[in-house]
């Protein structure tokens, strides 16, 4: 259901809000703000920027608090138990007032021209869902850095053609929540969107760095977790991201295998299998277990960014 009439859908101006959910996101959350507060912006403009911090037993709280005062367009929302980002996110939608909601990740860093890019889109009245484009600052020299960033090499070559969101996304305010059982928040909103006849649009220039798994249990603890919640979103909604195309993910691979190094080119094979291995993993934890990772495990491994 709408939450505005379609008129006002189409409404030209180009405000948004902004939402972090953070857990434990001490190590980077400061560096996020000030890369919020700094952003360049021409046509677009950034009302308030909503952090959702949930069941935070680190310093997150008092961060965001000092930084209010540099920035008053922050609010700080607590939940004083951890219940799970999806229902940090609706907090987060029936707090923001804006008909744009951007999210990102808490453990991320937007490039400073990053949410105009991501936004301007909205210009068009037929675009319901942008996506940011992830990079990760791993080092890329070592078989873990190495499957990090031909991961999201691959998501990045797959969502020229066949957008899927992560990381950043930017929506129109046009439903009231996500299933608050679910592990992958942007991939309950796919459906949200689309259902209601809009597109999705992937915007390569609109880069935000984020940080990969630094040992292979983190990587396939993440990827099962990830591929869990994507049978779900399949189960509930009929919906299928596109990275669940095993056979889309590897055409795109092939014509990519020239780009890797003579070392590198051995290491694929392995990074394939260790995603086989955490789908079957998330398959069995999903069918079996009826496990959807609401809650989930931290990586610590993939929080500073910046050091």
């Amino acid at each position: 259901m709408n939450k505005f009439p379609s008129h006002d859908i189409e409404d030209k101006s180009l405000s948004c809000s902004i939402g972090i959910m953070a857990y434990n996101e001490a190590a980077n959350i400061e560096h996020l703000l000030k890369a919020l507060s700094g952003q360049k912006l021409n046509s677009v403009s950034i009302k308030e920027i909503i952090v959702v911090a949930s069941g935070c037993i680190d310093n997150t709280e008092e961060i965001v608090r000092r930084y209010i005062s540099e920035d008053p367009r922050v609010r700080l929302i607590v939940q004083k138990e951890r219940k799970g980002k999806a229902s940090a996110v609706n907090l987060f939608l029936r707090e923001a007032t804006e008909k744009i909601l951007v999210m990102e990740s808490a453990d991320t860093i937007p490039q400073e021209d990053t949410i105009e890019k991501l936004v301007l889109s909205f210009l068009n009245p037929d675009v319901g869902m942008t996506g940011g484009h992830p990079v990760p600052v791993n080092k890329n020299n070592d078989f873990t850095g190495f499957c990090v960033h031909l991961l999201w090499e691959l998501h990045h070559q797959l969502c020229i053609y066949y957008p899927k969101m992560g990381e950043l996304i930017a929506f129109r305010n046009i439903f009231y929540k996500i299933p608050e059982s679910t592990s992958v928040d942007e991939a309950s909103i796919e459906p949200l969107v689309k259902g209601q006849g809009f597109l999705i649009q992937y915007i390569p220039e609109a880069i935000v760095l984020n940080k990969g798994a630094e040992n292979i249990s983190d990587f396939i603890r993440s990827r099962r977790r990830i591929f869990a919640g994507h049978l779900a979103i399949k189960r509930k909604f009929g919906y299928e991201v596109s990275t669940m195309n095993s056979l889309r993910i590897f055409k795109i691979l092939l014509k990519s295998y020239n780009r890797f190094g003579f070392k590198k080119i051995f290491w694929i094979p392995g990074v394939g299998i260790l995603e086989l291995y955490s789908r079957l993993l998330g398959m069995i934890d999903y069918y079996v277990y009826k496990r959807e990772f609401a809650v989930w495990e931290i990586s610590t491994t993939t929080k500073e960014l910046i050091k």
